[in-house]
């Protein structure tokens, strides 16, 4: 199975651009990530860039294909949070640098996930989510107990609050690693932060799995661009990188 990718990261209504993404294909394995620094903390694009450098060094210091890739994704992921609580060590809790990750790693035909946080991974098949990470959040927390909708989390007052991410407290936050989930061709994966998947329907990020593989980049273009649109006046940055799996 081959990797076709594409990427974007706008800025939003922010300052600055606090989200970092990358997506590494190798000979044997593919590796997307988002990093997510949270804003209201200082030093969030430093927290995004170091935690994505830490994950980085992590793969390509791994051979591949990554022999305990469940292994794998919690050792890189607990470094990542280690290096960001080294960072804020000297500092007041509240300038402590952090940030929310999602990742995805492809080997052999199948997907592992792991997640921190509201950064997203979404699995996309014959036009249909067939799958999503569940957030780390109050929110996400109302919504399996049924009390609110689907819709209702893009509005909720709490909808920005997150339970757990890399950084500021020394304990490992809690994170999410999935089993082996076989991958097809035709599927696609999305890994993006919550300024992306705020603004977008289910409907619309659905959508993008029926996109041909040259019009990947402006397809996710134009959906960034939405969501910015619908978050204004308070656009956060915005970040999805899509990896479309082929017959090789």
């Amino acid at each position: 199975m081959k990797f076709e990718s594409a990427e974007i990261s706008l800025v939003g209504t922010r300052e600055e651009n606090q989200d970092r993404v990358s997506v590494m294909v190798g000979q044997n394995s593919c590796l997307m990530v988002v990093m997510d620094g949270m804003g209201g903390h200082a030093d969030g694009a430093i927290a995004a860039q170091e935690a994505l450098k830490s994950i980085v060094e992590s793969f390509n210091g791994t051979a591949q294909p990554i022999f305990d890739p469940i292994g794998f994704l919690h050792r890189a992921v607990g470094k990542a949070h280690r290096r960001l609580v080294d960072l804020g060590k000297d500092l007041q809790v509240d300038a402590r640098p952090r940030a929310t990750c999602a990742i995805v790693l492809f080997q052999e035909g199948v997907a592992y996930w792991a997640h921190v946080g509201d950064s997203r991974i979404y699995h996309l098949r014959g036009g249909e989510i067939i799958e999503r990470t569940r957030d780390h959040s109050h929110v996400e927390l109302l919504l399996r107990e049924g009390v609110i909708s689907e819709k209702e989390v893009l509005s909720h007052p709490m909808r920005n609050f997150v339970e757990c991410c890399l950084g500021g407290d020394d304990s490992l936050p809690e994170m999410s690693v999935t089993r082996r989930k076989a991958v097809k061709a035709g599927d696609l994966l999305l890994v993006c932060s919550d300024g992306f998947w705020s603004g977008l329907s289910e409907a619309d990020i659905a959508s993008l799995s029926g996109v041909a593989i040259d019009q990947l980049e402006k397809a996710l273009e134009d959906r960034a661009l939405a969501a910015v649109e619908a978050n204004l006046p308070h656009a956060d940055n915005t970040t999805v990188a899509a990896v479309s799996c082929q017959d090789s």
